[in-house]
């Protein structure tokens, strides 16, 4: 099959119009706004698991013998970020 250099310059530009279309309509992703009490940062399970990279069940088991304090606000739970220091600092001697 054979395209004349217009139709296919034509065919390219159309394409790139619609690429930068596309670019203009887009929003960029929300940044996750995080929690505070009393100006210092919470962390939630999701925030924790990734960090630590363990699952929730082993947060589970850290909250439960009470080597890592939280606090239940609105059925979820959240982890102060100096409790989390302390708990990384506290492990990893």
């Amino acid at each position: 099959m054979f395209i004349d250099k217009d139709h296919f310059d034509a065919s390219i530009k159309q394409i790139i119009e619609r690429i930068n279309n596309l670019e203009s309509n887009i929003t960029p992703p929300k940044t996750k706004e995080r929690p505070t009490i009393n100006g210092e940062l919470l962390f939630d399970n999701q925030d924790l698991c990734l960090m630590l990279n363990v699952c929730k069940r082993t947060l589970q088991s850290y909250r439960s013998m009470g080597k890592l304090p939280s606090q239940r606000i609105k059925q979820k739970t959240y982890y102060l970020e100096s409790d989390v220091m302390g708990f990384i600092e506290e492990h990893l001697k």
